[in-house]
């Protein structure tokens, strides 16, 4: 926990993660170009006033260090950066100007009393708010315009003649550098990067590609398992590989009886570390992008794994840039109804009103933009340049959608939902919400079909699974309908089934919720399973069975354009935690919280999971369980009947076979 009175850099709230997620944006790399994000994107300001009021009691004396240049003032006097300063007993207004045309203009002060800990206001001459910072950025030396990465040296696991070139293998996912240590050439080599070996030797086609590397040469930052240098032999040939991350704690785990969940897991816990840095990315080789779409999700993977709330929040500043708004997220209009959904999911896993007050007006702003592409039914369109995405599966796309609608319909809800809580007039939301639902049941509701169809103006009725898994997740449809998709969507096979991680997420916790729990469980090791099968290191952004050779790294018309290590590839994390061991929070900040493990897949099963300070641990021993918890405000249901947990304290359940089978 960080102390208020810690010293720490200060810029402009959001500035940093504007900044930083510009420059990871323009980051991606693609056989020997550069391929930076073709959406707009903003940075940070370029000159900021900090103020804060002291009343002192005594003479004390601070320094001033900045990125950028500027002064700073106290009572009207100005002074010069890295000068002592000297402030007089009594009341005292210390302001200080910082501008920097290269990148995010920041202060840091050295001091006893006067110092940059909590408590500065922070303008851009139009608005004033407090401060921004992060944790990451506490020391003098730490310059916050840098990313300062932990580093791993990982050799290879096999280094092989093979197609007339010597293949290395690190036998892992690594997203960094290489560190040439043995090159016995006196010509220049071609260094080969592939996420894959069929990649790797692919020299035409690969990815990255080091053409004219010498012993000394230090490549830019990758993502790779294997490397191939064409015409040399394993004896020429030492090449380290330097990993590259940011340190985030692993607050969770999971062993039980089932072998390949065990990989399962493992895996995804591998796939979710390797995409979650300064911010959630989708994939660590090919886009290396922020995508809103793919961030939602790890928002969710994230709360049963790290539970790390600043990476939440660096992501969501990030893809929100200023308030101004000239374009949605990535293009794509159900990202930017994503990003407003995902605020209220991460207030309620955080408890955090002070984040809440300051997204708050870009949640308003961001949701006047979506309101003006409504129609006089509520229904939102696409409009020139909109990418109506939701998934790459085939959908009726002919006028609104109705997918869209229930994401617009849950993100009301959402504004409503967030805004009472910072003292927000919400009656407008209200009102477009109740026109919203009542359209959406007249048109897009198929009785005939039992469930609701893509487009109500083509006059198709066509029924994909996404608009009807939505309307379950979110709560929009009652028992005898959600009775219904089950039925006539969910378990389907007429359905056009779901190839993606992607939408497969939402597929299964929408099963899940609909107490499906052990078809997802089959679900589970069939596919993400099949994976593994295929000796998958991490997971990735598309699997399709059928697929076999060199056709399951295909994607996008490209022979090695799937991205085989995609954040959306972990979702059995979330699976797992919400719903296998059945916990969730009940109020902001699991204040209260309930355990509804749903564990009859499992004969035997230790798995742990963080809470908001805290975490719950269950042991399953055939039919015995143990639960325990080390914060108060736990509720474990089990059968039907609640049981309040006192913290730290072990709970003891003798799980009888009826019991057992109610729990699947």
């Amino acid at each position: 926990m960080i102390k208020e009175d810690q010293t720490r850099w200060l810029w402009y709230p959001g500035d940093f993660e504007i900044r930083q997620g510009l420059l990871q944006n323009f980051s991606r790399e693609e056989r020997s170009y550069d391929w930076p994000a073709y959406w707009n994107m903003d940075d940070c300001h370029k000159n900021v006033k900090f103020k804060r009021y002291y009343d002192l009691a005594a003479e004390t004396s601070f320094v001033v260090h900045a990125v950028g240049v500027g002064y700073a003032e106290v009572n009207g006097k100005k002074y010069p950066f890295g000068e002592e300063i000297h402030c007089e007993p009594g009341k005292n207004k210390v302001r200080v100007f910082v501008g920097n045309t290269e990148g995010l203009p920041a202060m840091y002060i050295e001091g006893e009393v006067i110092k940059s800990d909590i408590g500065w206001a922070a303008s851009n001459f139009i608005e004033e708010l407090p401060a921004g910072w992060s944790a990451l950025y506490l020391a003098q030396d730490r310059d916050p315009n840098k990313v300062y990465f932990a580093t791993e040296t990982v050799q290879a696991v096999s280094v092989a003649e093979c197609q007339g070139g010597v293949l290395l293998d690190y036998g892992r996912a690594i997203f960094g550098t290489i560190a040439i240590k043995k090159l016995n050439t006196a010509k220049p080599v071609t260094i080969c990067y592939g996420e894959s070996d069929a990649e790797a030797l692919d020299i035409e086609m690969c990815y990255y590609k080091e053409e004219n590397a010498v012993a000394d040469t230090v490549p830019r930052k990758r993502a790779f398992r294997h490397l191939f240098i064409p015409g040399l032999t394993p004896e020429q040939v030492e090449i380290d590989a330097i990993h590259e991350f940011i340190p985030l704690e692993n607050q969770a785990s999971f062993h039980s009886d089932n072998a390949l969940m065990n990989k399962i897991w493992d895996i995804s816990v591998e796939t979710f570390t390797l995409c979650s840095g300064l911010f959630f990315l989708d994939g660590i080789k090919r886009d290396r992008w922020i995508w809103s779409g793919d961030a939602y999700q790890s928002y969710f993977i994230n709360q049963y794994l790290f539970f790390d709330e600043d990476i939440n929040t660096r992501t969501m500043l990030a893809l929100r840039g200023q308030n101004e708004i000239k374009q949605h997220m990535n293009t794509i209009v159900d990202y930017s109804i994503l990003w407003i959904i995902a605020v209220e999911n991460h207030y309620m896993m955080s408890g955090n009103v002070e984040f809440l007050k300051q997204i708050y007006p870009k949640m308003k702003s961001l949701m006047d933009y979506l309101v003006a592409q409504t129609d006089e039914l509520g229904f939102i369109y696409g409009r020139e340049k909109d990418w109506i995405f939701i998934d790459w599966s085939e959908m009726d796309k002919d006028g609104t959608l109705a997918a869209e609608q229930v994401l617009l319909l849950k993100a009301y809800n959402a504004m409503i939902v967030c805004g009472s809580i910072v003292g927000e007039n919400t009656a407008e939301y209200s009102q477009k919400y109740t026109v919203l639902e009542k359209n959406l049941m007249t048109y897009f509701w198929d009785e005939e079909k039992g469930a609701f169809i893509d487009s109500y103006q083509s006059g198709n009725r066509h029924v994909t699974r996404h608009a009807n898994i939505f309307a379950v997740l979110f709560d929009f449809v009652d028992e005898t309908k959600a009775d219904k998709i089950l039925k006539n969507v969910l378990l389907n096979d007429e359905i056009t089934q779901i190839t993606t991680p992607y939408f497969k997420y939402y597929e299964q916790d929408a099963l899940c919720k609909l107490g499906q729990t052990q078809t997802v469980y089959q679900i589970i090791c069939d596919y993400w399973g099949g994976m593994v099968e295929q000796n998958a290191v991490t997971f990735w952004e598309e699997y399709i069975p059928e697929e076999t050779g060199n056709d399951v790294y295909e994607m996008y018309g490209d022979p090695f354009g799937k991205s085989l290590c995609h954040a959306w590839g972990a979702s059995p994390i979330y699976l797992i935690g919400r719903y296998f061991a059945g916990i969730s929070p009940t109020s902001p900040g699991y204040a209260t919280f309930l355990i509804e493990p749903q564990l009859a897949c499992f004969s035997e099963l230790e798995s742990t999971f963080p809470v908001k300070n805290g975490s719950v641990t269950l042991k399953k021993n055939k039919d015995q369980l143990i639960v325990c918890s080390t914060k108060e405000g736990g509720t474990l249901k089990l059968n039907g009947k609640a049981f309040e947990l006192a913290a730290n304290q072990e709970y003891t359940f003798e799980l009888a076979n009826e019991l057992a089978e109610n729990l699947s």
